[in-house]
C-alpha cells in the first residue's frame, strides 16, 4: 500500500501546497480535508493542481467548496471575502464546478475516516459515510442545483432518527462541513468560533462529547484554525490556519500513532483572522488582547518613567560639573586678575621708589 498522507484546508494557497508537495513521496497518496478554494489568492490555480495530481487525491467537501457550488448555480449570493471570481470566470468553469460536485463529503478506508469539519456523536463511522453519499447522490444529479438551494441553513440543529429527507441532508451537510461544538445527545452550536477552551458544561467539542461512537476509529478533519494541530490517538486536528499565516500541515497516517510522521510549512499571512469575526467575538478579542497588554503598558510607563528619571539625574550632574568647572574659570580669571593687580601695583612702587632716590 502507498503512503497517504493527510492535509489540512488549502484555501487557494497554492505557493504553500506546492512547498508542501515537494517534501511529500512524489507517489504519496494525498487525503485532502476539504475546503480547497476561497479567501486564498490562487483559488482557480490550486483547483487545477489538485485535479492535475489525478487518482492520488482524494478530497472530501468543505463548507467554502459548497459555497462555491451554491454561487455557481446562482442560488446563493457571493461574498465581500471570497477570492472566487476567477474559477467562475474560467473558460472551464462548467468542468471545474463538475469536477467539485462529485468530490465525497466522507471518506473511510484503513481504519480513517476523514470530514471536513466533524461527526455527531450519535452516528458511527458506517453511518457517516451512508449518510454522506446520500447528499453525494443530490450533488451529483441533474437537479444538484435545486437540491442546494434547499440546503443552506441551521435548522434542523439537532439528530433524529424520523428527519425528513430535507432535513436530515441539511443536517449532515452542517454536521460534516459546519460542525465545531455540540451537546452530547447531538445539537450543533453554530455560534462559538474559538479554540476548545470556550467549551460549557454543556456544549464540548465534538470530538470530546462523551460515547462518541467514532472513537473506534481516527478521524481526520479540518475547518477549524482556532483549534490548530490537535494529534491523537483517534484523532487527527489538521487546520493549521495556512490563509492566516499559520502553517499547511501533513499528516503521514499509520495503525500505529507512533509512525505517523508530521510535516508542515509555513505560510504568508494572506487574511487577517479577525476580520471576519463577528462584533461579539472581535470586542471579546480586543478585551482580551487590552488585557494581555495591560501589564506590557504599565511596564512601558515605568520604564519610561525611570528612563526619564534618569536623564534627569543626568541633565543635574551635567549642570553640577558645569557649574563646578564654571566656577573654576571664574576662580582662575580671578586669581589672574589679581595677580596682575598686584603685578602693576608692585611695578608702581618700584617707579616710585626710584623716583624719590633720584631727588
Amino acid at each position: 500500500m502507498r503512503d497517504i498522507y493527510a492535509i489540512g484546508d488549502l484555501q487557494g494557497c497554492q505557493t504553500s501546497f506546492e512547498q508542501l508537495l515537494a517534501r511529500l513521496p512524489q507517489d504519496a497518496d494525498l487525503w485532502l480535508a476539504g475546503d480547497l478554494v476561497n479567501r486564498g489568492p490562487r483559488s482557480l490555480d490550486t483547483l487545477r493542481q489538485v485535479i492535475a495530481l489525478g487518482d492520488r487525491v482524494t478530497a472530501v467537501l468543505g463548507n467554502h467548496d459548497l459555497h462555491l457550488l451554491a454561487v455557481a448555480a446562482g442560488v446563493r449570493q457571493a461574498h465581500g471575502s471570497d477570492t472566487l471570481d476567477d474559477i467562475l470566470n474560467a473558460p472551464d468553469r462548467d468542468a471545474l464546478i463538475d469536477w467539485v460536485r462529485h468530490r465525497p463529503l466522507a471518506h473511510f478506508a484503513h481504519g480513517h475516516l476523514m470530514v471536513h469539519a466533524g461527526v455527531l456523536p450519535q452516528w458511527d463511522a458506517a453511518q457517516v459515510v451512508t449518510l454522506a453519499r446520500d447528499v453525494e447522490q443530490q450533488l451529483r444529479g441533474p437537479a444538484w442545483k435545486v437540491f442546494l438551494s434547499r440546503m443552506f441553513g441551521n435548522q434542523p440543529d439537532r439528530w433524529h432518527d424520523d428527519l425528513s429527507d430535507e432535513d436530515r441532508q441539511r443536517l449532515t451537510i452542517n454536521a460534516l462541513t459546519r460542525m465545531r461544538f455540540c451537546t452530547a445527545d447531538g445539537r450543533i452550536d453554530f455560534k462559538i468560533k474559538e479554540g476548545a477552551n470556550a467549551a460549557t458544561d454543556e456544549l464540548k467539542p465534538w470530538f470530546d462529547t462523551p460515547g462518541r461512537r467514532t472513537a473506534g476509529v481516527t478521524v481526520a478533519f479540518g475547518h477549524w484554525s482556532a483549534l490548530g494541530l490537535v494529534m491523537r490517538d483517534n484523532l487527527l486536528a489538521l487546520d493549521t490556519g495556512c490563509v492566516w499565516g499559520g502553517q499547511l500541515t501533513a499528516v503521514k497516517l499509520a495503525i500505529s500513532p507512533a509512525a505517523r510522521e508530521l510535516i508542515q510549512v509555513d505560510c504568508p499571512q494572506i487574511r487577517d483572522p479577525f476580520a471576519f469575526a463577528d462584533d461579539k467575538t472581535s470586542n471579546k478579542v480586543k478585551k482580551t488582547r487590552e488585557a494581555d497588554d495591560a501589564p506590557k503598558a504599565a511596564k512601558a510607563a515605568k520604564s519610561e518613567k525611570a528612563e526619564k528619571a534618569v536623564k534627569t539625574v543626568k541633565v543635574d550632574r551635567v549642570g553640577k560639573v558645569a557649574a563646578r568647572k564654571l566656577g573654576k574659570i571664574r576662580k582662575v580669571e580671578k586669581t589672574g586678575t589679581s595677580a596682575k593687580a598686584r603685578k602693576v601695583e608692585k611695578r608702581e612702587r618700584a617707579e616710585k621708589g626710584a623716583k624719590r632716590k633720584g631727588n
